[in-house]
């Protein structure tokens, strides 16, 4: 019998004229080194390469393909993840955006990068997801998952929402705020970063929680186990609280009532990224760390100058 030929799928931001363009260049590449090429049926008539299979958009459009190649931001990418999670397909991004934070390579970069992939060098690594559950006097509202964040915000803009937060079943304060931020390393670039939180590099396993606006003498940004559970209560502040919202990730979002309660916790399935830097130094350990610290100064313009490094 012979070996099953390779198969990747391409999603692009379809609204970016560039990110279409760079598609198409990533489809004919792959199509050149008799690699199969899947795009969903929503990006196909945009991504008009001839030779390409057009699959439905959901998980199915990923099943049995190595790899997922993305090109746009990273609200593309994080739309990619919600396909890929269940099947542990690995994702690789092609910043087209802004920040870019989850994407591995930049526009002019791409060519480097796509023919790493089609000769196999790249690395997996796994990024820790959370599991998020609303309660309503133990009526479940809702049960998803977030890769960076989930966060719960006021809704209405004239007036704070009043929590208690707690840590593995045991209170820890009240906050009168505009919202409270649960993150994962890989979050606390994004939404937790805006807030006032650490920045956490990838290969720590931590969970973040981090106040948003909140008036209070002790709101600081906490860093608790990964075993930990973090919760988040809303109060009904004198007899009548506000609601409030649940987004994950900043695509899936659920209305709160006063009196929900909010669990998170390290998620059952990490997502899978692709990455094809840092393998000549090994790809492991300190030299990830090194690689991460390169994209912080790079994507955040951080001033080095007169950096001088470890004497020879």
């Amino acid at each position: 019998m012979g070996e099953t030929k390779r198969t990747m799928l391409v999603l692009a931001h379809t609204g970016r004229e560039n990110a279409v363009r760079s598609a198409e260049q990533v489809i004919n590449r792959l199509l050149s080194a008799d690699v199969a090429v899947r795009v969903t049926e929503a990006e196909a008539p945009d991504l008009a390469c001839a030779g390409v299979a057009v699959r439905p958009g959901g998980p199915e459009a990923v099943d049995g393909a190595e790899l997922v190649i993305v090109l746009g931001g990273d609200g593309t990418l994080l739309r990619a993840a919600e396909l890929t999670r269940p099947t542990g397909t690995p994702i690789i991004g092609v910043n087209l955006g802004h920040v870019g934070f989850l994407a591995e390579a930049e526009p002019d970069g791409l060519t480097e990068t796509v023919n790493r992939l089609v000769d196999g060098d790249y690395r997996v690594e796994e990024r820790m997801t959370l599991d998020v559950i609303a309660r309503d006097n133990g009526t479940e509202l809702a049960r998803t998952w977030a890769l960076n964040e989930a966060s719960v915000e006021k809704a209405a803009r004239e007036r704070m929402v009043e929590v208690v937060i707690e840590i593995d079943g045991r209170p820890l304060s009240r906050w009168g705020c505009d919202g409270v931020v649960c993150a994962t390393p890989t979050g606390s670039t994004a939404y937790a970063f805006s807030a006032g939180g650490p920045v956490v590099w990838p290969g720590v396993d931590a969970l973040l929680m981090v106040p948003i606006a909140a008036h209070s003498l002790f709101a600081r940004p906490l860093v608790v186990s990964p075993r930990s559970v973090l919760a988040v209560e809303l109060m009904h502040a004198g007899g009548e609280a506000g609601s409030a919202v649940l987004w994950c990730d900043g695509r899936r979002t659920f209305d709160l009532p006063p009196g929900a309660r909010v669990e998170v916790r390290r998620g059952s399935l990490p997502v899978v990224l692709a990455r094809v830097h840092g393998q000549e130094e090994g790809g492991l350990g300190p030299a990830e760390g090194g690689e991460f610290t390169d994209r912080l100064v790079a994507k955040f313009g951080l001033p080095v100058a007169g950096w001088r490094g470890r004497a020879v």
